[in-house]
Parts: structure tokens; sequence; C-alpha cells
């Protein structure tokens, strides 16, 4: 890789030292991590979040008949929490989710409204509205007495739980309606230190700029609570925290995610292996395309689900996702491009939500933000970087590089590795392992536009960009757009009330 640095207030917020930091891959490790983390806490937890669904149990599978897990706690998340609260005397937990998601996931709202109102008073819970019309919050933060946190892709809510297996009808990914779940990969981060502080004072900023106060909890860093389950991927590293925010009246949007995207594209002299829901940002498909038509440029390796888990979204996205693939293949001279999705032993589809780049040997970024033009400029997203300065860093990013092909080919990362070597590029190592009847890697190929799906990729309706001209444009948020609906409901509420007693 050639010379790529982080320089903050361009590519990214800010760069603070980390004691540890790991990667934890699908979400049985991230509960279970994040339960035993949870644990630990003495006095501040901080929940920021897309979502969040309080029925869920942490450990699907591991409850008692009173519903505790083996730890003794209740297995689901709310409860959970209720009881951390309760038995922790000094303990404060916030949670601030989304507003739109009352919109999104309605079954989810007598749950919340219970957290609210009947939780203890060391529960706080808040919702971030203060965003342009249809732009939301999607950070995915959690931060454990200023001294331990998580920064990645993984939501605390349903349909996220599973295992590295992905196995087809996982009883334990059964949703409450009694479906089972889709096979979900994912991906987070956890660190200590410096680093873990910094996202603090981010999920602090959060909290204040969407409830218009302060988090009273004392900024205290510097313990000791890193899980004894977990062994640290790197020790002593800088970590940069990258940034995506829409523009407001009183600052402009914050694009240092899709700033780091081009600038660890443009060091690539490998491979470029990018995990990501949605393949829809123009900048940096155009930054693809201008490395494959290098002679010596790198390989590029994508890995998408196959489709969106909704029609609407699958048409939304998945358009504009065939016009850059077909762009892209027409400008790939030299064959290192290539597109893929995973299925699991039955050949059902494993949907990817996971957000992460592996640049060669050298870089790594987890984070919330997708490959659309709604992470790169206009919902709020947050991710952790890292580049590898010593030999050991970089043979661990390149372990978990492999580690993820292993998981999606259903190999062992000795076979990525031997497989890799044999056959000088990663792509050919993919072409060599992958089994064409089981789990493995499926070409994404075009599809044919329908009329929706042309029309809403023309549009961009449902993956819109803010930039700077839009600034005079911002007044209304879609916190006002839900105040206005509750208002709405409460009135047409009181009019039928009003209308019975009259009749």
């Amino acid at each position: 890789m050639t010379d790529l640095t982080f320089q903050p207030g361009r590519n990214c917020w800010r760069v603070a030292h980390a004691d540890r930091f790991s990667v934890i891959v699908d979400g049985k490790d991230y509960f279970r991590t994040l339960r035993e983390s949870l644990l630990k806490a003495r006095r501040f937890v901080i929940l920021v979040g897309w979502d969040f669904d309080f029925e869920i149990e942490m450990l699907p599978g591991e409850s008692d008949d009173e519903g505790n897990a083996p730890d003794g706690f209740p297995n689901a998340i709310g409860p959970f929490f209720d009881a951390l609260v309760t038995r922790r005397e000094g303990l404060d937990i916030y949670l601030l989710k989304w507003s739109g998601g009352a919109l999104i996931a309605p079954a989810r709202t007598v749950p919340t409204i219970q957290i609210k109102l009947m939780s203890p008073d060391q529960l706080h819970l808040g919702f971030d509205g203060r965003h342009p019309i249809g732009a939301c919050h999607h950070q995915k933060i959690v931060v454990i007495d200023d001294s331990l946190a998580f920064c990645g892709g993984i939501d605390v809510t349903e349909g996220r739980w599973d295992t590295r297996a992905h196995g087809s009808y996982n009883p334990l990914r059964v949703k409450k309606d009694g479906e089972v779940a889709q096979p979900w990969h994912d991906s987070t981060t956890l660190m200590s230190g410096d680093a873990a502080s910094a996202l603090s004072e981010l999920c602090r900023s959060r909290w204040q700029r969407a409830m218009d106060e302060p988090i009273g909890e004392e900024f205290s860093p510097g313990h000791d609570i890193w899980p004894k389950g977990i062994e640290p991927d790197f020790t002593d590293i800088e970590v940069a925290i990258a940034r995506t925010a829409p523009p407001e009246r009183h600052h402009e949007a914050v694009n240092e995610i899709e700033t780091l995207y081009l600038d660890s594209i443009a060091a690539a002299t490998d491979c470029i292996y990018l995990e990501s829901q949605y393949f829809a940002a123009d900048g940096i498909a155009d930054a693809i395309r201008a490395r494959l038509q290098e002679p010596d440029g790198p390989e590029v390796v994508i890995i998408n689900p196959n489709a969106a888990q909704g029609m609407v979204e699958d048409e939304a996205m998945h358009v504009t996702r065939s016009r850059l693939i077909e762009d892209l293949e027409a400008h790939d001279p030299h064959g290192r491009f290539t597109i893929l999705y995973p299925v699991n032993e039955t050949g059902q589809d494993i949907y990817v939500h996971s957000k992460t780049s592996i640049i060669d040997d050298a870089f790594l970024r987890i984070g919330s933000s997708n490959i659309d033009r709604r992470s790169m400029g206009f919902d709020t997203e947050s991710d952790v970087a890292l580049i590898a300065r010593r030999d050991q860093h970089r043979q661990r990013i390149t372990e978990i590089r492999n580690g993820l092909l292993a998981e999606h080919l259903a190999v062992s990362p000795e076979q990525v590795v031997s497989a890799i070597d044999s056959h000088g590029s990663v792509i050919g190592a993919i072409r060599a392992l992958n089994d064409r009847q089981g789990r493995g890697l499926r070409p994404i190929t075009p599809r044919k536009e329908t009329m929706l799906g042309k029309f809403l990729s023309d549009t961009r309706l449902f993956d819109p960009r803010y930039r700077s001209s839009a600034q005079a444009r911002i007044g209304i948020t879609s916190r006002h757009v839900v105040y206005g609906a509750v208002a709405l409901a409460a009135g047409v509420m009181l009019w039928r009330r009003y209308r019975r007693k009259r009749d």
C-alpha cells in the first residue's frame, strides 16, 4: 500500500490510541461479548443506535424457566437493563435511538414506551430526530465507563444474532412472530484506551445534540474492564474515528468517511476487499473504476447481499448497483473486479450487513457506513479505522481478511492462504475454493430494470445525498415530522372520542 495517513478534519474526526482493539464477526460473539462487558459497568453506559429491540434475548436458547441467562440476569435486553441499574447502585444507562424507528418498526413502539415510562430512573431513553427529513441516525456505538467501546455495524435489535456457520433455519434465530430469521453476516469492533474515551465523547455530544442537555455523568476514563473472553487482535495502535453527518444550520456536512474510502482506495496496491450492505455510491465506484484501468492496479473484491429484505428497498438500491456493476465490468480490461454474495450449505442467501474495508495488509476499517450515497453525505455514521505500521499488525489484518473469506467459502484460513499463494491473487483463490453446489460465494449479475426500479434509481428517492447547496433548505427536521405525526394521531383519537360521546 502506498502512503496513507489519517488527517483529522479531512478523512477522520480524531486519531486516538487504543491499548487493545479487536474485530468481532457476527452476532453471536457480539451479543455475548456485549453482555459480559455490560456486566462490568459500574457507573455509566451509553448505547447509540439506529434501533433497539428490548424484547430480544442476548443469548438465544440459554434462558432458564424464569427467563434468566446463566449469569443470573434476565436474558431479554429490556429486563436485563432494568436489572443492571437496579442491582448496581450508581449505574446509569443512556439509550439514544433514532426517532424514525417508530415508523420503520411500529411493533416495537410499546416495549420502547415501557422502557421510557416504567423502567428505573437510572435508565434514560432518548430519541434523536435532529436530521433533515428522510435522513436517519445510523451510528452503532456502545461505551462503558468511558473506557471500553464497541463501534461497528451490528444493531441491538431483532434478526442480528447468528453464528459464523450461518446454517439454514437455525431455531435460535427464530423471531417473535415464529419465523426463522434469514442468515445474517455482520461485524463490529471493541477497543479500550483513549480511542474508547474518544467514542464516549462522541456519544455524549450526540446525546446533547438530540436532547438539548448534556449527560450528567462525570467523564472519567481509564478503567480496565476488558472482557476476559476476547483476545485482542491488536495492541498499542492508533485508531481513527471517521464520521458522516448531514449539514445543519450552523455547520456544513461532514464527509470524513467518504474521504477515507477514497484515500484508502487510491493507496491500494494489491487488493481492495469490501463488505457492505449496498453498492450504490457513485463516487466510490468512480474511484474503483480508475484503479481497475491501471496496468498494475489492485484487485477489487466486493461482498454484498444478493437482495435486500424488502421489495421496494431492493428495487431502490440494487438497480443502481446493477448499473455500477455494468460500468465497472466494461472498464475492467485486466479482469480484476468481482462482486459476490454468500450462500449457506443449502443455497440460502446470507444477508450481508457488515461494513468492512480491508486494503492490502495495511488498512482496516469497520463501522456503520454502507457504500451508498446516504452513508457518504446524508445519515449520521461512525467508522473506526487503523493503519498497520508493524509486521505483526500487518499479519493480523491479512488474517482477518482471510478469516472472512474462509467463513464465506466454508474452508479453513490455511486453505485460503495456500490458494492465494498458489494462484497469486485473491480472486484466483476464491474461484479455486468456491463450492458451486454448497456453501460459497455466487456472482452478482446485473438485473433487468423494472419501471419502479428505474424511477427509484433515477431519482435516488431512498438514497439521497445532501451537499453544501442544501444548506439553505434545512429547517424542518425529522424530529418535527415525528412531533407532527404524534400530534395528528392524538388529534384523531380525541376527535373520535368526541364523536362517540356526542353520538
